[in-house]
């Protein structure tokens, strides 16, 4: 069984300017670690695929690539909208369409764009790829909740709310 969990295999593999980004100690703390990094005016969030984020099969499982998509969507509105900045972002309805697999060992990236905010909702869509290919395709509604305590851009170098 090969052990990806080790420091030095992963960070070659993870490309230039992603940061890890802490988010809690709870469920995304024992699924991660994730990274984030502004390009080119957009947001991504990605993941390498450990051994422990795959199914029986040896591949990526859709859990995790669900999980990631229910970070990428709210991170994107924190950073882009100004109605959901510094709000917690609880998922209403989130969709997911599997186009292709991601295998053990691969960088797997997500962006998304806030398609329209409204007083009380955020709309949005993106999607996963892995190298230059979509393996999903994702949109979602989140609720524009009660205003949260998010780390200092100045505790971070990770893209935050501002």
């Amino acid at each position: 069984m090969t052990d990806l969990s080790t420091t030095a295999p992963l960070a070659q593999a993870i490309p230039p300017g992603f940061k890890p980004r802490k988010f809690g100690d709870g469920f995304i703390g024992a699924n991660g670690p994730l990274y984030t990094r502004l390009h080119e005016g957009r947001l991504q969030v990605g993941f390498l695929v450990e051994e422990r984020h795959c199914n029986p099969m040896g591949i990526c499982h859709g859990g995790m690539l669900a999980t990631l998509a229910d970070m990428v969507c709210p991170i994107t509105a924190h950073v882009t909208c100004e109605a959901a900045k510094n709000r917690f972002l609880p998922t209403i309805s989130l969709q997911i369409d599997y186009m292709a697999s991601a295998q053990l060992g691969a960088w797997v990236q997500a962006e998304a764009q806030v398609l329209r905010a409204t007083r009380s909702m955020v709309f949005i869509q993106g999607q996963i790829n892995v190298d230059d290919a979509v393996i999903a395709r994702v949109s979602g509604i989140f609720k524009i909740g009660p205003a949260m305590n998010f780390p200092s851009p100045s505790t971070s170098s990770n893209p935050q709310p501002s």
